[in-house]
């Protein structure tokens, strides 16, 4: 595959790689859980799970599944959301990877403000402007495919920037570097990822498996810390949700929705090689 000179969103082969594979991708695990209530997330849960719903009848239980591990990630987008304020409703907002758009809706829901969603799949552009239009909000909610590298936008334009499991597509100075042009002085920025512990050493097998599994590159913790200060994004808050995710994935690993990297993650978490972070930093 040859690199397309024409477009300016994608910038490098593996660029096109990670945009062909979501593009295509329309795993259960993200659809089925969407088509709860609209939402549709591409990220992982937190919280206690409700173990109840592997018993009762059978015909019920695939139901029982999906409404809990939505409930799950809809909490964790919960959380994130939480983290941005406080917004006005004349504020402007950006989702950087908003996937199918389900952190941008609830931002918009919770807040009245602005969204605008940059994401290098034109097919989940696409399906995240549909849902905005189908829910009466496409004035207000925005989704562009756009590059959260280079995004096009004007510089100082917003209030608040998220990633959502989106950090381990991209080098992390050129991200940040990005932010912090976009936000304007005193604005928040708040990333959930997955990331490496370095008192470990150095990557796990179990997070060479994950990489593999979704062409991607996690970072390390410390290289998270280092880049946002380096441009100007000073940590407010650091809350570590790896205890509060490991349910979900041990309820996820005995369900018809397990893809099989289920073992994986929940080897990491456990032998401390993995953490599963919320960083909250102010633009100074």
């Amino acid at each position: 595959m040859t690199a397309n000179t024409e477009s300016p969103v994608l910038s490098s082969l593996y660029q096109h790689s990670v945009a062909d594979y979501w593009n295509a991708e329309r795993n259960p695990v993200n659809l089925r859980l969407g088509e709860v209530d609209g939402l549709y997330h591409h990220h992982y849960g937190i919280g206690d799970v409700d173990w109840s719903v592997l018993d009762g009848p059978e015909q019920t239980r695939e139901k029982r599944v999906v409404n809990e591990l939505h409930r799950l990630e809809t909490l964790q987008a919960e959380t994130l959301v939480s983290r941005l304020g406080p917004l006005r409703p004349e504020d402007r907002v950006m989702d950087a990877g908003s996937g199918r758009g389900g952190s941008s809706f609830l931002t918009n829901l919770r807040y009245g403000c602005q969204v605008d969603g940059v994401s290098i799949s034109e097919a989940q552009v696409a399906f995240a402007n549909e849902q905005a239009r189908e829910r009466g909000v496409a004035d207000k909610v925005r989704f562009h495919f756009r590059n959260m590298l280079d995004t096009g936008f004007e510089t100082g334009s917003f209030q608040a920037i998220w990633n959502n499991e989106s950090t381990m597509y991209v080098e992390l100075a050129l991200l940040f570097a990005e932010h912090s042009r976009l936000l304007r002085r005193g604005g928040r920025y708040v990333c959930i990822t997955g990331c490496y512990n370095d008192a470990y050493g150095l990557p796990s097998r179990a997070i060479s498996q994950i990489n593999a599994h979704y062409i991607c590159d996690i970072h390390s913790r410390s290289t998270y810390f280092r880049e946002l200060v380096a441009n100007r994004l000073v940590p407010i808050s650091v809350i570590d949700l790896t205890a509060a995710t490991i349910p979900y994935w041990e309820l996820r690993a005995k369900t018809h929705l397990a893809t099989g990297i289920e073992k994986s993650f929940l080897d990491a978490y456990k032998n401390g090689s993995f953490q599963y972070l919320l960083i909250a930093a102010d633009r100074v």
